[in-house]
């Protein structure tokens, strides 16, 4: 597959700035793969798809307010520094990126927050846009942790073009984020609220969970051509016992598993054994799916709408099937679905 079959035309009013006002109330496209029917629900209709011993798999990252503004020394320059992953808690060192990058050097002292309450100094260069930065704070690790997260915004991605709100800090978060260390949402799971996972339950949906901490590679542009050519970024993944041994209960008895979005997708693909089976594993996965692809452990998805050109946009074509899934995206916007982080959900069964 090609770069260039993956653009569709997608007018800019139909990115949502904003979620639906209730978590479990966008609306819903379903997608029967077998038959290219396509049902315009809510989202809390879902529950009628699932039955007795189905398993839905959810991420259960955390999102960290990763992004900071502040000075340049000297100049007072404004900058941007979006925070990656914390490399080594004792010396307070961290992977981040900044913008704009071009004036970033090593040496160069960063000040944030009135009265310069943190200040970072630039050790090394990562990449063209990444530095390694040591923040220089003298308090405990906690007392450094909760001063970084108070001068920290919620990162909802560049194309959500407005200022953060209040709301954002609880709706950008599914109400499962246990462990932190997540720079995006996994915004499939953005659409369930707590009524929901009742009702499912009440059915006898039975709930894995899965952590992959999401970063900025869901973002990243893809500049070649040639798909095979693509490399994602690395991120942090982990399958505990527990869910690895109640997939493979309900792959055994043939039950539907249903991955809540495309993190889990990446998740449980990266972990097979060669009969299908899913291994427990803590570790990185640098995965990357596009079509043709075999899907061994999944049979129904949730997510949303992406954007053109989008990897995330590449895994869905390869679990919906590529014509079908753009058929369906005609359809969406046609019906003025709402599209990206905030925007509507799909099914597909």
């Amino acid at each position: 597959m090609k770069l260039s079959q993956f653009k569709y035309s997608l007018p800019p009013e139909l990115i949502a700035l904003y979620p639906s006002k209730n978590r479990d109330e966008s609306r819903l496209l379903v997608l029967h793969r077998e038959t290219g029917e396509i049902e315009h629900k809510v989202f809390k209709d879902i529950v009628q798809y699932f039955n007795e011993k189905d398993v839905l798999v959810f991420n259960n990252t955390k999102v960290f307010p990763a992004r900071l503004y502040g000075n340049k020394e000297k100049t007072g320059a404004e900058i941007e520094v979006f925070l990656l992953r914390e490399l080594n808690r004792e010396q307070r060192l961290w992977d981040v990126l900044v913008d704009p990058a071009r004036k970033i050097r090593i040496g160069n002292k960063l000040y944030f927050g009135e009265n310069d309450l943190l200040v970072a100094e630039v050790i090394d260069n990562t990449t063209s846009r990444g530095r390694t930065l040591r923040f220089l704070f003298d308090g405990t690790y906690e007392e450094f942790k909760q001063t970084l997260y108070s001068l920290g915004e919620t990162p909802l991605p560049k194309f959500i073009n407005r200022p953060v709100e209040p709301e954002d800090n609880e709706r950008y978060q599914t109400i499962f984020a246990k462990h932190e260390g997540a720079v995006a949402a996994p915004t499939a799971g953005l659409h369930f609220s707590r009524e929901l996972l009742k009702r499912l339950e009440i059915v006898g949906v039975e709930f894995a969970e899965i952590t992959l901490h999401v970063g900025l590679g869901n973002f990243r542009n893809v500049d070649v051509e040639d798909l095979t050519k693509h490399k994602v970024d690395s991120e942090r993944i982990k399958i505990t016992d527990e869910s690895a041994e109640l997939i493979n209960i309900a792959k055994e008895r043939r039950s539907h598993i249903c991955a809540v979005g495309t993190t889990v997708v990446r998740t449980l693909e990266s972990s097979v054994s060669t009969q299908g089976m899913v291994k427990p594993f803590d570790g990185w996965t640098n995965k990357f799916i596009f079509p043709p692809y075999e899907f061994k452990v999944p049979d129904m998805l949730i997510t949303n709408f992406h954007l053109p050109y989008s990897t995330l946009l590449m895994m869905v074509s390869a679990f919906a099937g590529y014509n079908q899934l753009f058929e369906a995206y005609k359809i969406a916007v046609k019906e003025k679905y709402r599209f990206g982080t905030y925007g509507d959900a799909m099914l597909v069964l």
